[in-house]
């Protein structure tokens, strides 16, 4: 239930102004308003009254939401634009670092990071009075981008454990906009072309409308299909940083139009498999990832990769791996199970994909060396192995992946480990 404090008016109100504010917050935060919906909200506040806070939070509600993934960042805007300190107070320090072995006192929701940052990191104000000052005309405004581009050259190769908050938020949504294209597969299933090969049931088809006479031959070509996306990603304490980041990049992914693959499933494992799939489904990126961090338990906690690839098997294999899945496994290789189980495991993982790529962060150190006993084992049963530390190693995924011919990393590796 959404809880209203009383709304204190100030001693001169510009109620336009600050509707048209707020409006911009919504719009900064990924609502779709236009000039249309601030002019019926300012019309229906006008009808409806100011006086009362529930009315007030439903008037702007009914204006400024039709969509279900919307109602939380609204809810959380609301309370942080129309004056509960509470909740500016939580979300200030929501802004700031963390630091490790304090807790907050309640637990950010969902889109209320969100919300404080369309607020405090951007987002226009109301708009002047005539009084204020205006700028001289002559006044000549100079902007040094000498160094802009290797700013951003310097975040895409830059290791996400190492980004600062302003630069983690950069990178996600630099993230948002990658996507990982892939090439159909021939089917068996024909459509009509015009060459090809001959289509003889419709030919005969278009014979006997014509009293048996063939004038022309149809043709036909494989119907394409596309293949499905399974992602088996690793949470275990290791790993929790660069998850995050990925489960960002796959939530962007399953929402991306037209990208190419049938289906997107997602899985995150440290100690046990949990399938967040359908929690991907939804638009909003941090509703999407509070529930699925929410039904996923063990969040930076052990890892048993051979555990968690065998339940994958045994439960799931059948069916997401149909149709020539491509399967990405997420995680740092360091297990604590047999390497003999593991290796066994990885094999059957590999025999039912079409194509099974690594990433592994560790990959990010240049004196890296497959040393662990699960890292050698699961290496050999891998198509490809590739670094997943950086924008830059995801950008390089999305060129690769639907290259058969591509192994990454694993032939030097490979080589490295059956040195003496």
């Amino acid at each position: 239930m959404v809880e209203h404090l009383p709304l204190d008016l100030p001693d001169d109100p510009k109620l336009a102004g600050n509707i048209t504010h707020f409006a911009r917050a919504l719009r900064r935060a990924g609502l779709p308003i236009g000039p249309g919906r601030v002019i019926d909200a300012i019309r229906a506040v006008e009808a409806a009254g100011f006086s009362n806070k529930p009315d007030f939070y439903w008037t702007l509600h009914a204006c400024f939401v039709n969509r279900p993934e919307h109602r939380r960042v609204f809810a959380q805007l609301f309370r942080l634009y129309w004056r509960d300190p509470r909740y500016l107070e939580h979300m200030m320090a929501a802004m700031l670092p963390a630091v490790r072995g304090v807790q907050e006192d309640r637990p950010a929701q969902a889109a209320e990071k969100r919300a404080a940052e369309a607020l405090l990191d951007g987002a226009e104000g109301p708009e002047r009075g005539e009084e204020d000052e205006r700028p001289d005309e002559d006044t000549v405004i100079e902007v040094d981008a000498s160094f802009t581009m290797s700013s951003s050259e310097r975040l895409r190769s830059l290791d996400f454990e190492q980004m600062s908050l302003a630069e983690m938020a950069e990178a996600k949504r630099m993230l948002a906009r990658i996507t990982l294209p892939v090439k159909p597969l021939p089917s068996r299933r024909g459509m009509a072309a015009a060459n090809g090969r001959i289509d003889a049931a419709r030919s005969l088809r278009a014979a006997l409308r014509r009293g048996g006479e063939m004038q022309q031959l149809a043709f036909k070509k494989p119907r394409p299909r596309y293949p499905n996306l399974v992602v088996l990603c690793d949470i275990s304490g290791s790993m929790s940083q660069y998850s995050r980041v990925i489960l960002h990049f796959l939530h962007a992914v399953s929402n991306a139009k037209g990208a190419g693959w049938a289906q997107v499933h997602g899985f995150t494992f440290g100690t046990r498999l949990t399938n967040i799939t359908r929690h991907l489904a939804t638009r909003d990126v941090d509703a999407a990832l509070a529930a699925a961090g929410a039904e996923a338990q063990d969040w930076e906690g052990g890892t048993r990769i051979g555990a968690s690839i065998e339940a994958f098997n045994r439960d799931w294999s059948r069916r997401v791996l149909g149709q020539g899945a491509v399967v990405l496994l997420i995680t740092d290789g360091l297990d604590r199970d047999r390497p003999e189980e593991l290796a066994r495991h990885m094999q059957r993982l590999h025999l039912t994909a079409r194509r099974l790529i690594w990433l592994n962060p560790l990959l990010r150190w240049d004196g890296f060396a497959p040393k662990a006993a699960g890292i050698r084992a699961m290496l050999p049963h891998v198509d490809s192995f590739r670094a997943g530390h950086s924008i830059a190693s995801l950008e390089e995924l999305a060129q690769v992946i639907s290259r058969p011919d591509d192994v990454g990393e694993k032939a030097r590796l490979m080589a490295a480990a059956h040195q003496p």
